[in-house]
């Protein structure tokens, strides 16, 4: 049996792979990348690679070894994610795994935002497939906004459409460490997880830490969806990307990523990194 890691060269799948080695043996690890010359570093400690795609299912085929557990982090291809994990799925079951666990999002099938369609149909994708599951529904990452400070610092100024909408965020690390619990520990199986940070926060507040910590007046601009919409184009980014951002401000606003189910610290085993923790490495990088 190994534990099998797909995505295991992408930002939170390090933080599991790394989480993985102070637990278990390198031997006992699999990682399932893309390109083996990035994972060059993994193979080094000792890491198993496989070399598969998502979107090739053919190079799937022996990725999973009967008896495996394998955790699914979800990919980046909004809109084709669906087909992509179905395909990681079927290979799973033909390999007949013990265990898939799946990076989700927080509220699993009550989540009713645009980026949250791809997660749910892979959940009931897994279901169908009748896979011994466990879902760690994901909330939003710190990092989703503390690698994004240039803007911000440029203009003073956090600009959002979530209005006093609070988020219960935590760090990339935490939710790897949820996943390195999961993976490594026993009765798991089955379960769905609701992983948010202790404590929720709103962009106000935010903005007032930004303030504190760097020493300059950053003040949070509230401004309808439409008006967000064409700041973020203005700035480069894709339409359906931008609408997919104001689309999460809007379910922010309506409390979607506030909850704070206590999941994520039982599965760690310790209180969460708190927002601040996150900023300060953040402007120190």
């Amino acid at each position: 049996m190994s534990i099998v890691v797909t995505g295991a060269t992408g930002h939170l799948g390090r933080h599991v792979i790394d989480g993985l080695l102070e637990k278990v043996p390198a031997s006992e690890i699999v990682a399932v990348v893309r390109s083996e010359e990035k994972a060059a570093d993994l193979a080094a400690r000792g890491v198993g690679l496989r070399v598969a795609d998502y979107s090739a299912p053919e190079t799937l085929k022996g990725a999973f070894a009967a008896g495996d557990r394998v955790l699914l982090i979800s990919g980046n291809a909004v809109g084709q994610r669906i087909p992509q994990h179905t395909a990681v799925i079927d290979a799973a079951k033909e390999a007949g795994v013990a265990q898939l666990a799946y990076t989700g999002v927080l509220g699993g099938p009550a989540a009713d935002f645009k980026l949250a369609d791809d997660h749910k149909g892979t959940e009931q994708a897994i279901l169908d497939s009748g896979l011994p599951y466990t879902f760690l529904r994901n909330g939003w990452y710190h990092e989703n906004y503390t690698e994004n400070l240039a803007p911000v610092l440029e203009h003073d100024a956090v600009v959002a459409s979530a209005g006093e909408g609070r988020i219960a965020s935590a760090s990339r690390a935490d939710y790897a460490a949820a996943a390195v619990a999961v993976l490594t520990g026993e009765g798991h199986e089955n379960q769905a997880y609701e992983l948010s940070g202790d404590t929720a926060w709103g962009l106000a507040e935010y903005a007032a830490e930004l303030s504190t910590q760097t020493g300059r007046e950053i003040a949070y601009n509230n401004v309808p969806g439409e008006v967000l919409q064409g700041i973020l184009t203005g700035a480069g980014l894709p339409e359906p990307f931008a609408a997919i951002l104001v689309d999460v401000d809007a379910a922010v606003e309506r409390g979607l990523l506030a909850g704070t189910s206590g999941d994520l610290s039982r599965l760690i085993g310790r209180p969460t990194t708190p927002l601040a923790e996150s900023i300060k490495a953040a402007l120190k990088g």
